[in-house]
């Protein structure tokens, strides 16, 4: 960090360009300071004093997006009451020139600035576009204080390489769970933690309640999973020892893969009522995870949620921790240029969390291939033309942006197939891992790869072959023909009748919302019986259920409620189709679809199954 430090500062001497910051010799921190205890109305008051500027103009910003949520979430809109103060105290001039960009005049003179932040969860159900809970905050005051500091602390321009010292008042009894360093000599109730910049201050979450945590170890990483449940369904230890076998697992699968000696998991679980969470999920970040999911979850659906989550999260020590561009590592909050490499981030990470799982014995071989085809499947709601490298590194726009669930299941599919070409081309020797291994060996956290050479790089580590379906697949728009992949390991597909449920195929709806409207239709694809049999045709736009009328703003009730529906039970559907009003009444009955399933070939050759085997086993 010092090294990228002195080029900043050599910059700002040579060029003249941005603002001259006397405490820069010294690299004093910047010092923010967050009250968790006189909280109004869910909201914080917070300080930030950057130090003497000797600039007339400065910009301060809360940002705009930050690294692995891929949308503009605009966190500046959480900001009420901005305030600039001198050196006397006195109010200084400063004007709003966004959402997320505030301008001071005479900054030679600014002190401090001050703000009140607001809490996400609170408006989720109020907006259009919510910003994901895993991302957000929860202020509740004298409770709980579920903190993404990219939501709490600014930066203000061209010192986004200074460190950060960041202190926080908190009720008593009130303990953190962070990733973050802290500070010796703390004061009574309040904490202060040290980033070397402030991307650590993006980076590293924080909890604070009358925490339940365990801690437990990892070969050398020290992991402490901390639970938030605000009726005490669950505790930490509840979870624990799945998620230490789970941990144990991925090491074991890593090797000698070590990015970090430790890991926090912030579990936030939520009521589901209003002013509550409602994106569930997680987002990863370098040596933590947020985690949020329902409270009323079973146990067993949470844990199996929990690892299923965690996993992929946790694997994002390989990449992007250890191997990432540029475009990540210089992240520019408020305009940033977004990686080539979705397909690598989350797509390699999200293969991974499914891989280990059958190479470490903890899924039968019927469940992977279950995975696999479910992504298959899922991917066809996606624009399968669309190239990936493109899609990625415009994914903040349309069409871009609604295709972005993909890279979890296209994304991972990539994964697989390169897997796969490499283990045919060393025969059985080599892999994904492997070559993530050898990029890591490369580059790590502190050395971003180049984005437009990190193909070539792969290229020249592995296989002509894996060229060829870069260019093909990933930087082309060609279409994957998995059919041709499954069969170099003695895989096919085959057709069978499945049991569903009433309105989901698995993880895949059979409805959806049209856009720039609140209104649910069937989409023009294959239904299962039960709604084949009552009358739905594609296209048919929802207007009620038993009674209830159905939109947007109930969707999740209308799905939620779906999974209570026992055959033999009265149903009246009213839908509107072609305009007019159309009413379909009968019996729940079992649904079920004919479905597309991956099967072993009875006649695989011997060079196909010890393929797979080296694939699944080694």
């Amino acid at each position: 960090m010092k090294k990228i430090f002195i080029t900043v500062l050599t910059a700002a001497i040579l060029y003249s360009c941005g603002p001259k910051v006397n405490d820069l010799a010294t690299n004093l921190p910047v010092n923010a300071s967050i009250d968790l205890v006189n909280v109004k109305d869910d909201k914080v008051k917070v300080e930030v004093d950057p130090g003497r500027f000797t600039t007339t103009s400065i910009n301060f910003y809360i940002p705009k997006t930050v690294p692995g949520t891929y949308s503009n979430n605009d966190y500046g809109q959480f900001i009420d009451d901005f305030k600039a103060f001198d050196y006397d105290g006195n109010l200084m001039q400063s004007n709003r020139v966004d959402k997320n960009t505030w301008q001071i005049s005479n900054a030679q003179n600014l002190n401090k600035v001050t703000y009140w932040v607001n809490d996400s969860f609170d408006t989720e159900t109020q907006v259009d576009e919510a910003v994901f809970s895993p991302a957000g905050t929860n202020i509740e005051a004298n409770t709980n204080y579920f903190l993404n500091l990219h939501m709490l602390v600014g930066y203000f321009n061209d010192l986004d390489q200074r460190p950060y010292q960041i202190s926080f008042t908190h009720p008593n009894g009130f303990v953190a769970s962070t990733s973050l360093k802290e500070v010796a000599n703390q004061k009574e109730n309040t904490d202060t933690f040290y980033a070397n910049r402030y991307f650590e201050v993006t980076d590293n979450p924080i909890m604070y309640s009358k925490l339940d945590s365990e801690t437990f170890t990892v070969n050398d990483i020290e992991v402490t999973l901390s639970v938030y449940s605000p009726n005490g369904t669950y505790k930490a230890i509840d979870i624990k020892e799945d998620m230490e076998r789970m941990m144990k697992a991925q090491k074991t699968f890593l090797g000698d893969v070590n990015a970090t000696k430790s890991y926090h998991i912030l579990l936030y679980l939520s009521t589901g009522q209003e002013n509550d969470a409602t994106g569930f999920g997680a987002l990863e970040h370098h040596t933590s995870t947020t985690v949020v999911l329902p409270e009323s979850m079973p146990k067993q659906a949470l844990i199996e949620t929990m690892i299923d989550v965690v996993s992929h999260e946790f694997f994002h020590i390989v990449t992007p921790l250890s191997v990432h561009s540029e475009e990540v590592h210089y992240f520019n909050y408020n305009d940033p240029a977004m990686s080539k490499h979705l397909w690598m981030y989350e797509g390699v990470t999200e293969y991974f969390a499914n891989l280990f799982q059958i190479q470490q014995g903890l899924i039968s071989n019927e469940a992977f291939y279950d995975r696999i085809n479910q992504k298959i499947q899922t991917a066809k709601n996606y624009d399968d033309n669309m190239s990936f490298t493109v899609m990625s590194e415009n994914i903040l726009e349309e069409p871009y942006k609604g295709n972005y669930v993909n890279v979890y299941q296209k994304g991972a599919l990539i994964g697989m197939c390169i897997d796969i070409i490499i283990r045919e081309q060393s025969n059985g020797e080599k892999g994904i891992l492997w070559l993530m291994k050898q990029l890591s060996d490369k580059y790590g956290k502190d050395k971003p790869f180049d984005d437009d050479t990190i193909i070539d790089e792969i290229v020249k580590l592995t296989y002509p072959e894996v060229g060829d379906f870069f260019n093909k697949h990933v930087i082309g728009d060609t279409p994957i023909n998995y059919t041709a992949f499954l069969n170099k390991v003695g895989l096919a597909f085959t057709a069978k009748m499945e049991e569903t449920g009433y309105l989901m195929n698995g993880q895949i709806p059979y409805i959806d919302v049209k856009p720039g409207s609140k209104e649910v239709f069937f989409r023009n694809t294959k239904l299962n019986s039960f709604l084949t049999d009552l009358g739905i045709q594609g296209g048919d736009i929802i207007k009620s259920i038993n009674g209830t009328a159905y939109n947007l703003d109930n969707i999740r009730d209308m799905i939620i409620g779906s999974f209570g529906w026992q055959p033999d039970q009265d149903i009246t559907m009213v839908v509107v189709r072609e305009g007019k009003e159309v009413t379909l009444s009968g019996k729940t009955k079992t649904p079920m679809a004919e479905v597309t399933a991956i099967v072993e070939e009875a006649n695989a050759s011997s060079d196909q199954i010890a393929l797979r085997n080296a694939w699944m086993k080694n």
